[in-house]
């Protein structure tokens, strides 16, 4: 696949981040992101909740907020990709500006706010989708005024399960307030147990996946894996985006509020995901997410404990090629180690990795 990106990338690095993104999008739209990449090495086809996932490496959401793109997001190499979050109304989210890239730190910091154009809009454009060349997820939350927040993830269940071949429940963006709240156990357990029964009386019953933040303290976490695994969701995600992480960061952005991504962030959340392997012992799959921007970075989430793994921010600075290069790199890796698939790779790591 010819690659465009170091072409265009100075010309969308001089614009607001946000801009530069929904241009990328457009473009995508457009089809002028180049032919499909090839599919990725056979060694990366692994069959999870029942889906068959050609490469373990998926697109995270935030990326595709209104699903206007995932068909040309998986035609990149993708195995799988997430939309969203889709609230149940449509929002506009925080003021802007919003979005900050952080180029010398390969990072961006936003404050979006779960803006997005809501559930019937996202519907509307997944619905004619038919045959897809890999799973699609739904990430859904909650709008920013609602009165019972926990209703909104059950309306997001009952609407989008019809549609989605997983479910995401984000408890974890730092930019809609009161929501990480409900990763605490009491609140965990009545989400948790609301949504599987919104999804209990639908007629298609996908996946159901969780997805939290890598800032949780230890017992916090083990609190929120116990519940998880009592209540038998189907996966979790770690992470979201973080609120800390910013020593050391060369950009005069580092300052703005919000959630901060991309390669600061690595080491946090896959510490985070090899306890959270750790506490739950292998026996929900969980995806690995926070400052995948290498093949490198990318198989030490799978050795931590991931059994797919999602990226986004690096987009930004290495183009749709990214993913090309990822599962060829990540494939190599697996082969030169003696792996016969992602699976043995799984948590090899796990016991020796903290912060």
């Amino acid at each position: 696949m010819l690659d465009l990106f170091p072409l265009a990338r100075p010309f969308l690095h001089r614009l607001d981040a946000e801009r530069a993104h929904g241009l990328s999008l457009r473009a995508l739209r457009w089809g002028l992101a180049g032919a499909a990449a090839p599919p990725p090495p056979a060694i990366l086809r692994q069959t999870v909740w029942g889906l068959d996932v050609a490469s373990p490496l998926g697109l995270a959401a935030g990326a595709d907020k209104n699903g206007e793109v995932p068909d040309r997001m998986l035609a990149l190499g993708f195995g799988l990709v997430e939309v969203g979050t889709l609230t149940p109304r449509p929002q506009p989210g925080n003021p802007k500006p919003r979005m900050f890239r952080l180029g010398p730190d390969r990072a961006v910091i936003n404050r979006l706010g779960f803006n997005n154009e809501g559930l019937e809009a996202g519907a509307t454009r997944l619905e004619p989708l038919g045959a897809r060349a890999g799973p699609i997820g739904i990430n859904v939350g909650a709008n920013k005024d609602a009165a019972d927040p926990i209703a909104d993830y059950v309306t997001g269940v009952e609407r989008m399960a019809p549609l989605a071949d997983y479910l995401t429940i984000n408890v974890s963006s730092p930019n809609t307030p009161g929501l990480r709240d409900l990763q605490a156990r009491a609140r965990l357990e009545e989400l948790v147990d609301r949504v599987l029964a919104a999804r209990a009386g639908a007629a298609r019953q996908p996946p159901l996946l969780v997805k939290l933040a890598p800032d949780l303290d230890d017992v916090a976490l083990a609190e929120a894996a116990d519940v998880l695994v009592d209540k038998g969701v189907d996966g979790i995600i770690m992470g979201n985006t973080t609120i800390g992480q910013r020593e050391g960061l060369w950009s005069p952005l580092a300052h703005e509020a919000g959630g901060l991504s991309g390669r600061p962030l690595f080491g946090l959340a896959t510490e985070r995901l090899a306890r959270l392997y750790r506490l739950t012992e292998g026996r929900v799959p969980l995806v690995g997410v926070g400052g995948i921007d290498s093949p490198e970075t990318a198989y030490a989430k799978i050795r931590a404990g991931a059994t797919l793994v999602q990226l986004y921010t690096a987009l930004a600075f290495q183009g749709p090629g990214l993913v090309t290069r990822l599962n060829t790199g990540l494939a190599h890796r697996l082969k030169l180690d003696g792996f016969a698939s992602v699976a043995d790779a799984v948590g090899v790591d796990a016991a020796e990795i903290a912060l």
